[in-house]
């Protein structure tokens, strides 16, 4: 009879193992459908952005030339990191194709990550000047300024992504099979501050002054105030006698009207797409660069390895959320989606 009992017991006991590696088997294949899936979305929204920049003209000015410069960088992780950080989650973070490749993996990782994040901060500084400045802000200057601000988001994602290829730091370790960014707590504090507390810090402080700027000139259109701007202009006498100038500082009058102005709305939509694609970018990478951060610092294993892969994928998904939100509040950009569609039946 024990016998009997203990052979149930022994049977029951197999049916659940069996059970729960049938569920976890599933929820795994689920998992593993949803990340390809973010990975191939990702890399063809980012794709489609740039062909449509390429494609049309009128998107060969600034700041459209910052959202391509965003959606090189965005693809690039679609294509160059995503995937091998897939393979890498599938054989438990074991990683078994060499030094080499582990080493340009990581570079690339940190490289595009790196110039996604300032990308964004890129848009949100060329929004407030545009915004806040736009009298001094001319097309001149602001192609201009654009392009210094592309060259130094690369130059320094470069840096950081390539210091631990000079001895700063070891990516691979070879006994373990672990490939993961240099844990050198003095790496860790020059990468996690370039790569996201600078850029998170003059984001947030950018948007405040955005912010602040656009309930100004609310309140001032309400109350037809005379808004001074800050500058001088030269006006020069059209005479034949000889010619005198004189500086006068200008202001800018706001008259009460009906609705808002042309410029007035298109401004609003400009302050609210960078609002969100700054507040998604700050709840996509924070929870993995908090960790990335403390990890090495406090030599201890705080987060549980399951968490730090899921902040890593969140952080990921951010390059798929910036072309949806940037081309989403954009009338321009739908309508080219809409144009090179058609053209293409």
């Amino acid at each position: 009879m024990e016998k009997l009992n203990l052979t149930v017991l022994l049977n029951s006991t197999s049916d659940e193992n069996i059970s729960r590696r049938l569920t976890f088997s599933m929820f795994s294949v689920l998992i593993l459908t949803l990340l390809v899936m973010l990975i191939i979305a990702t890399f063809l929204w980012n794709l489609l952005v740039l062909v449509t920049i390429l494609r049309v003209k009128t998107f060969h000015r600034v700041p459209h030339n910052l959202v391509a410069s965003m959606a090189v960088s965005d693809v690039m992780v679609a294509a160059l990191v995503m995937p091998l950080s897939l393979v890498n989650e599938l054989s438990e973070r074991k990683w078994r194709f060499g030094r080499v490749l582990c080493d340009v993996w990581i570079s690339f990782d940190v490289l595009c990550c790196t110039a996604s994040i300032w990308n964004v901060t890129a848009i949100a500084l060329d929004r407030y000047w545009s915004i806040t400045r736009h009298l001094e802000y001319t097309l001149k200057a602001r192609k201009k300024i654009s392009t210094i601000m592309i060259a130094v988001t690369w130059v320094l994602s470069a840096v950081i992504s390539l210091s631990p290829q000079f001895g700063w730091g070891e990516t691979y370790a070879a006994d373990e099979e672990n490939c993961q960014v240099s844990q050198d707590p003095s790496y860790t504090v020059f990468s996690t501050f370039g790569a996201f507390y600078v850029p998170l810090s003059v984001v947030l402080f950018v948007y405040w002054k955005i912010y602040k700027a656009a309930k100004l000139r609310i309140g001032s259109l309400k109350r037809n105030e005379v808004i001074p701007m800050t500058g001088v202009v030269q006006v020069k006498e059209a005479s034949h006698e000889p010619q005198e100038a004189f500086a006068a500082r200008h202001a800018g009058v706001a008259f009460q009207t009906d609705g808002e102005t042309w410029r007035e709305q298109k401004e609003r939509r400009a302050a609210m797409t960078v609002g969100l694609l700054i507040g998604v970018f700050v709840l996509c990478w924070i929870p993995f660069f908090v960790t990335e951060l403390l990890g090495p610092l406090c030599s201890c294993s705080v987060v549980p390895p399951l968490c730090k892969s899921v902040f890593l994928w969140l952080g990921y998904s951010n390059s798929f959320f910036n072309p949806l939100i940037y081309t989403a509040f954009n009338k321009s950009y739908n309508s080219a989606f809409r144009s090179l569609f058609a053209k293409q039946r």
